[in-house]
Formats: C-alpha cells, structure tokens, sequence
C-alpha cells in the first residue's frame, strides 16, 4: 500500500540567485533545505550555505536578498555540494513555491533523481481559488505562518533561502488541512 500524504518525507528547497543581466540565466548564491517527517517539522535537519558564484551578484539582487559579492568571498562552489545536497533532498518530497527555479538549478546535478516535487503555487491555486495574489509571502502572511517559523527559525526573513524553504513546507502543511488530504494518496500532491 502506498504511504499517504501524511506518511510522505519533504524538503522545502529555496535558493536565492545572482539576478539576471542581460542575456544572463540567474546563479544560484544561496540554497536552503528545512525538513518535515510526517508533517512534524524537522529544525535539527535545517540547512543553507551561500554558494560561489562566477558572475557578481546584480544591484537589484543584492536589494531583494541584501547577500552581497563579499557574502560570497569563500562561500563553496554548488556542485562541491553534492554529498550535503543530496542526503538532504534523497528521498523526499521536495516542495519549493514555483518549483521552475528549483529545478532549473538542481540541473547542476544531472540525473539526480530528486523528487517528486509539490509545487505550493500550483497547488494553492487549487486549494484556494480566486485569491488576488499567490505570492509565498501573501498566503504565509494570511494563515500567519511567519509566526509559527519564528520559534524554529529566529532570524526568518523573506528573501533568505532557509527562510523562504520552511516558508514553503508550512504552507503546504496549511494546505493538507484546509484541505483535509492528509490520508489521500500522494498523487494529489505531485506537480
């Protein structure tokens, strides 16, 4: 029999980029990875370095995250990563809020074969139809998850990958109960 929703392993996953120039993919310089077993959040598993990055970090960048080029002096390269990232995320759901970024730097790794993914926009808009925004920090704000973060992660703050991973996973805790999935198979969940 398959494990339901409430059985799954998560890793909220977030990075934070260099920005985007012109003609530039954004970087990442910041990952961050909170964990939940069983919908019980797990802070002793709780994870975020700042990367190197080959290009600098772009103004507006540097506005939105406030991690600057010198946060990054001696910070590692993401693939040396590698053993860290995958014990983190092996085996779990991973959950990320508009997982496109996620996924799209995790390609560092081919064939990782992390997931499967929930993605919490996607599945908000399902659960919550006709909101006039679907921003992470809109719905956390409305179900007043900053404060259940706070006790596990004092220095939340938007912006910050740690922050923006747990953010994530409480949100979709959130959703499981307003939608009362949490015995209904996993295949609800997948994006």
């Amino acid at each position: 029999m398959s494990p339901t929703i409430r059985e799954l392993p998560y890793a909220g996953l977030d990075f934070e980029s260099a920005g985007e120039g012109p003609n530039e993919a954004g970087v990442p310089v910041q990952i961050g990875v909170a964990c939940m077993d069983e919908l019980v959040l797990r802070a002793d598993l709780f994870y975020r370095s700042y990367l190197r990055a080959d290009r600098p970090v772009t103004w507006a960048a540097q506005q939105l995250h406030g991690i600057n080029n010198e946060d990054l002096k001696n910070a590692p390269q993401f693939r040396s990563l590698w053993p860290e990232v995958k014990q983190r995320l092996g085996g779990r759901w991973i959950v990320a809020h508009g997982c496109g970024t996620e996924k799209r730097f995790l390609r560092a790794f081919p064939f990782h074969g992390f997931g499967p993914w929930v993605d919490t926009l996607s599945l908000s808009r399902k659960i919550l139809p006709g909101r006039k925004s679907y921003a992470l920090s809109d719905l956390a704000n409305e179900f007043s998850l900053v404060e259940e973060a706070r006790p596990l992660l004092p220095d939340f703050r938007w912006h910050e990958a740690l922050s923006d991973a747990l953010a994530s996973l409480l949100l979709l805790r959130k959703l499981i109960e307003l939608a009362k999935l949490h015995n209904q198979p996993v295949n609800f969940l997948q994006c």
